[in-house]
């Protein structure tokens, strides 16, 4: 059984981050409970969300509910949620860091993310407002410098413990850390065995702030997003980490389903992951980690399988017109 610590990452200011929490992207309001119900009931004390997934509102009546039964407090939680990219200016973070709060019926955060360095204009309602081409209709006035100040001031205002950053590339990254009086405490990205970040987690350990894993199993559902959003689904690579043969393999030397593997592998580089998933069997397999180990040879065997750059699955296939932001973070570099 894994030591108490290894379920944790400790960020610079000693709060502790759970190792493995649920992600909710494209949870449905009627999902969000059942899910949520599974995943406290399994252990899991982390919970990730966004202003954009739409769904803060449902997931804060199912914390209300568990908080309301006694069973759990509000500390014994970790909750994270992200400022949406239509917020990226320094006069709208409080706007919407108080939306969220207000949505989740909480007064505070334990980690506010910038959801992504581009910016888009602002219209009301319209998560992703487009053109009449259907571009993103940039904003590209986005100053991440500004905005992260205005990610400070939420600390100071006790509304969030900790702040960070998601999406970004390592010279973003350390723009900000050059600029900042509080650093981010956590960088969440797209991270699995095709696109594992290496340079991008070394860049961070070596300033002390965490990584969290966002699709660290793909994105099964990524293509039907895409369409939904009406960009070209056949853009979008269809790598499945879930049926590589070494992963498989692997798994089958440990008697544990690929999710774990491929769960676990990112666990032992000390990387949290947010598994999304709905089914409550699944929600409680993905939990069950912490009663193996890969061996070196293993961990080599997987790192093998990274594409770098390359094995990105969240890029230019998909939100169509974010490429001409001056940030737009995903140009083949880090």
């Amino acid at each position: 059984m894994a030591e108490l610590a290894d379920r944790y990452v400790t960020f610079y200011n000693g709060q502790k981050m759970p190792i493995i929490g649920l992600g909710t992207w494209q949870a449905t309001d009627e999902e969000i409970e059942t899910s949520i119900d599974a995943a406290l009931e399994a252990g899991y004390r982390h919970i990730d969300t966004a202003y954009v997934y739409m769904n803060e509102p449902a997931l804060g009546r199912a914390l209300k509910k568990w908080f309301d039964s006694g069973k759990l407090k509000r500390e014994d939680l970790f909750i994270v949620t992200k400022l949406p990219n239509f917020g990226n200016r320094p006069e709208s973070v409080e706007k919407y860091i108080k939306r969220s709060l207000d949505n989740l019926q909480l007064t505070y955060l334990d980690l506010y993310l910038v959801h992504h360095p581009v910016g888009l204009q602002e219209k009301e309602g319209e998560m992703l407002p487009k053109d009449d081409s259907g571009n993103l209709l940039v904003d590209k006035s986005t100053d991440i410098i500004s905005v992260w100040k205005a990610m400070e001031e939420q600390v100071h205002a006790g509304r969030a413990r900790a702040i960070g950053l998601s999406n970004f590339n390592v010279r973003q990254i350390s723009r900000i850390v050059e600029s900042c009086c509080i650093r981010p405490a956590n960088v969440q990205v797209e991270l699995h065995i095709y696109c594992q970040q290496k340079n991008l987690v070394s860049f961070c350990e070596g300033l002390g702030i965490t990584v969290c894993a966002y699709a660290p199993l793909g994105s099964p559902n990524l293509a039907s997003f895409v369409k939904m959003i009406g960009d070209n689904p056949e853009l979008i690579p269809t790598f499945s980490p879930l049926t590589e043969p070494i992963v498989i393999e692997i798994a089958k030397q440990h008697n544990k389903a690929p999710a774990q593997v491929l769960l676990r592998h990112i666990i032992q580089r000390r990387i949290v992951v947010i598994p999304k998933s709905t089914n409550p069997t699944r929600i409680q397999d993905n939990f069950k980690i912490f009663d193996f180990q890969l061996t070196t040879e293993e961990m080599e065997k997987i790192s093998s399988l990274d594409k770098g750059h390359e094995g990105r699955l969240f890029g230019a296939g998909m939100l169509h017109g974010i490429h001409t932001h001056p940030e737009y973070p995903y140009d083949g570099t880090d």
